[in-house]
């Protein structure tokens, strides 16, 4: 994989996402070390200093599978809003936690538990709780 763009993640997201990872099950266990090593490497801040083109959770994103030239828009929620959200995408699939943190314009290689790799691009926020104020979402 090549090298990773920065992250900036909310530090309540932060908390939750680690309760996530340290109760994640077997199924769960690619993508939760996917995840521990992302909350690792990112600087975490305070909700009121997410900038307005960052994936944080609970945003609306239009990012675009490069592998397989296809765009899309989802919700990156947590695993018990799944069904609460239209288009939401669970931060515990890979596709998902492969998100978190990244600006705008962003690219990532992430891996997928087929042994595949995919690459994403975040093409725009089209709604991000941060934004709106929404700082405990």
């Amino acid at each position: 994989m090549g090298q990773r763009p920065p992250l900036i993640i909310n530090r309540l997201d932060a908390d939750r996402l680690q309760r996530l990872i340290d109760a994640a099950t077997e199924k769960d266990q690619m993508v939760s070390e996917l995840l521990q090593d992302e909350l690792s490497r990112g600087e975490v801040v305070d909700p009121e200093e997410i900038p307005d083109n960052v994936v944080s959770m609970n945003s609306q994103i239009q990012f675009t599978d490069l592998t397989r030239n296809q765009q899309m828009i989802r919700t990156l929620v947590y695993p018990h809003s799944l069904g609460n959200t239209q288009d939401a995408i669970s931060i515990m699939a890979p596709i998902g936690a492969s998100l978190l943190g990244l600006k705008v314009g962003d690219t990532i290689d992430w891996p997928l538990p087929n042994q595949q790799t995919t690459r994403l691009r975040v093409d725009a926020i089209l709604w991000q709780p941060e934004r709106e104020k929404q700082y405990h979402r």
